[in-house]
């Protein structure tokens, strides 16, 4: 898997190459149902100034530079878009200081491979991409970090794609109470947990969901259910239960230091390898919020990044598992 980091402070030719570059894919997967099924622009766009009215000026924006067409506009504003499933687990290590671990599980072929560093509406965010400019998980430069994962529900409602609901919280929040209460409001289209941690230790997790009101929790472990165990068949495959208590196990009973428990990680149980099986652990990500530093880890090699010191490249990894 070829990965790739790419700065550009404000939306440009290295935005505009991205998209240009992905969009077919993109393309093809948002159509999959029909064109009929996704919302028109006009509703898109007057849900995002519903809802996220902060950042439809950087949404027009990024719209020209997609080339103006009504299916890119559309995409681009994650509102109700084709259901799709993670695995996934998250947490943070609550010591002097704070980091925010979490291992994406996804399918490789539908995934961006790219980190980037933006300093859109002058704030800067670091993360990983989803759809060029959603994210599943980042930090800004207020050391607010985030992370998402999917919330082991078939529900699918009226709401935007989690991702850049990511993205909304770190361009317009500072703290976590900040976080919370945006997650709390804006709607999703499917169920997932969202983990918050600030430069102040103050950290909690919401679990999102369609049908229902957000619950902000004080967490600090999130897998693939929320609240109890809703999708039986789903939370066996992904051994969802397993996750969280061997999680919370690393953080209570044992106590483990802070290398050892990013290191657990990158072992069963919560590594996976079962792509042929349709996901395994694409990268686990370390976010320090006060340092304003976060790595991204694959077994034996470490990539370090930093608010201040982003540098431009890619890396080639070999992911276990994924041919």
């Amino acid at each position: 898997m070829l990965w790739r980091a790419i700065s550009e402070d404000q939306p440009g030719p290295k935005w505009a190459g991205l998209f240009a570059e992905y969009w077919p894919d993109y393309k093809r997967w948002w159509l999959k149902e029909g064109e009929g099924v996704r919302p028109t622009y006009a509703q898109s766009r007057a849900a995002l100034a519903t809802h996220m009215p902060e950042i439809v000026p950087l949404y027009e924006n990024l719209c020209e530079l997609a080339g103006g067409s009504d299916h890119a506009a559309r995409f681009l504003s994650f509102y109700r878009p084709p259901p799709y499933l993670a695995g996934c687990s998250q947490a943070i290590w609550p010591g002097k200081e704070p980091v925010l671990v979490r291992n994406y599980d996804y399918n490789p072929n539908a995934f961006d491979s790219l980190l980037l560093k933006t300093r859109w509406q002058g704030r800067r965010v670091i993360g990983t991409s989803d759809g060029l400019w959603g994210l599943v998980d980042g930090m800004n430069d207020a050391g607010l970090a985030v992370s998402l994962t999917f919330g082991g529900r078939r529900v699918v409602g009226d709401g935007f794609g989690v991702p850049l609901i990511l993205r909304y919280v770190l361009q317009t929040c500072e703290t976590a109470q900040d976080a919370g209460a945006a997650l709390a409001r804006i709607p999703t289209h499917m169920s997932y947990n969202v983990t918050v941690l600030d430069a102040k230790r103050n950290y909690l997790t919401a679990m999102m969901g369609p049908d229902r009101p957000a619950m902000i929790t004080h967490a600090a472990v999130a897998t693939n259910h929320q609240e109890t165990v809703e999708w039986i068949s789903h939370a066996r495959f992904t051994s969802t239960v397993e996750r969280e208590r061997y999680l919370l196990q690393r953080l209570t009973l044992h106590r483990d230091p802070q290398d050892k428990f990013i290191d657990a990680f990158l072992k069963p149980p919560l590594y996976s390898t079962a792509f042929s099986a349709g996901f395994g652990t694409l990268y686990t990500a370390v976010y320090r919020p006060r340092k304003l530093e976060m790595e991204i880890r694959w077994p034996g090699t470490i990539w370090p990044m930093s608010m201040d010191d982003f540098q431009e490249g890619g890396r080639r990894v070999q992911i276990p598992g994924a041919a």
